[in-house]
Order: C-alpha cells, then sequence, then structure tokens
C-alpha cells in the first residue's frame, strides 16, 4: 500500500515541483551546482496535488500537534499552504513576514496571536533550516508555545538537521529527498544509479564530485 510519501512525492515529480537533472546541474545563487529544482508553489496551480498535499499537511497536524491553536505561514510559500490547511481544520492562520512592515502598525506577524496560543509553523520547503528557524523565534519573543513545524518537502542536509536540533524545533515533512530520490528511480525520471549521486550531493552539497559520477 502506497504511503503518503510516496504519494506526495509521485506528485511532486509529476508536476515538476521538484525536479531531478543530475546530468545538466542547476547553478544556486551561492554558486554551487545542483542536481535538483524544488518549487512547491506549483503544488497550489495543480489542484489534485494541492488536494493531496493540504489534506496530508491536515492529518500530518492533527497526528504529530494535536493541541494546535494557530497555523503560522512563513512568507511567502508557507502562507496559501498555512490558510488552506488551517481551512480544512477550522483553525485560525496567519503568517510571519521576513521582517515588520515599514508603514502602518509595522507588524512582522500578520493575524491575531495571543500570548501562551499554541502554534504550529507551516512551510513547504526545509533545507538549511535557517528561514524557517527566524521564523519559530519570532513568535516564541512573541509569546507562542511554538509545538514545531509541518513541511512539504525536506532535504534532510546535516546542516539544517543540526540548527533544528538546537535550536529545539521539530518538523515533520510529508516527504523528504531520499523518498523522492528513490521514487525518481522507480517512475524512470532518472537512472537507478543516479541515486547515489543525488545523496552525495544531500551529503555534501559543496562537494561537486558527484558531477558526471556515471561517465
Amino acid at each position: 500500500m502506497e504511503n503518503i510519501s510516496q504519494l506526495i512525492a509521485k506528485d511532486l515529480l509529476k508536476i515538476k515541483a521538484v525536479f531531478f537533472r543530475p546530468e545538466e546541474p542547476f547553478t544556486w545563487a551561492s554558486g554551487i551546482k545542483s542536481p535538483v529544482y524544488c518549487d512547491n508553489r506549483l503544488t497550489l496551480t495543480a489542484p489534485e496535488v494541492r488536494n493531496d498535499v493540504e489534506n496530508a499537511l491536515a492529518e500530518t497536524i492533527r497526528r504529530e500537534y494535536p493541541d494546535a491553536e494557530v497555523l503560522m505561514g512563513t512568507s511567502t510559500a508557507g502562507i496559501a499552504h498555512a490558510a488552506i490547511t488551517g481551512h480544512i481544520m477550522g483553525l485560525p492562520m496567519g503568517y510571519v513576514r521576513s521582517g515588520n512592515k515599514d508603514h502602518g502598525r509595522q507588524n512582522q506577524i500578520e493575524g491575531r496571536l495571543e500570548k501562551g496560543q499554541k502554534v504550529v509553523v507551516v512551510e513547504d520547503l526545509i533545507s538549511t533550516g535557517g528561514s524557517v528557524i527566524e521564523v519559530v523565534n519570532v513568535l516564541r519573543e512573541a509569546g507562542a508555545e511554538v509545538l514545531g513545524v509541518v513541511s512539504i518537502f525536506t532535504y534532510g542536509m546535516q546542516k539544517g538537521l543540526d540548527r533544528l536540533a538546537a535550536a529545539d524545533v521539530k518538523n515533520v515533512s510529508l516527504t523528504n529527498f531520499d523518498i523522492i530520490a528513490q521514487v525518481a528511480a522507480d517512475e524512470k525520471y532518472i537512472k537507478p544509479e543516479d541515486i547515489a549521486r543525488l545523496i552525495a550531493f544531500r551529503n555534501d552539497p559543496s562537494d561537486e564530485s558527484w558531477i558526471g559520477g556515471n561517465k
């Protein structure tokens, strides 16, 4: 029986929200060469996939964070997912800006949040963990009790795992890099021998020895 992680992996690959190209790596802004491109915003324009994702987020929050009182999306990618999932669950939602507004009330947290409320942060993608930890810190400083994070996809990079652990932040993702790589091979998006190259990239993105590894 197909589990949620495999279903979401298939969905993301089908709409190219996650796209593997080990033979023609993408270049990140940092200059690092990457065999994978990820844009989970594409889930919003694919209704069937969107339905799978939002229902899976709701199920995950009910299971992992049953005491959740408020959902807070990360800006900007997590906002729509927090809104839709909040609607499914009948929970209030808001979002956290990357910085304070420069006008009006100069809010960084948008939406009503009372001190002591139990919050789950909704994020689309976890890589090194820096941006979501900033969101958690803003919410904690505002007096919220952050139960943890729920995300669609995580690379599982060691730097991200270490950062989340150091900040005492729990994250539960619908699927992860290892599962998507295996599903991509099973579905013939990539060759089976590419899996080792992809995992080598994930384990150390700065080491480009995986490039051309099968030649």
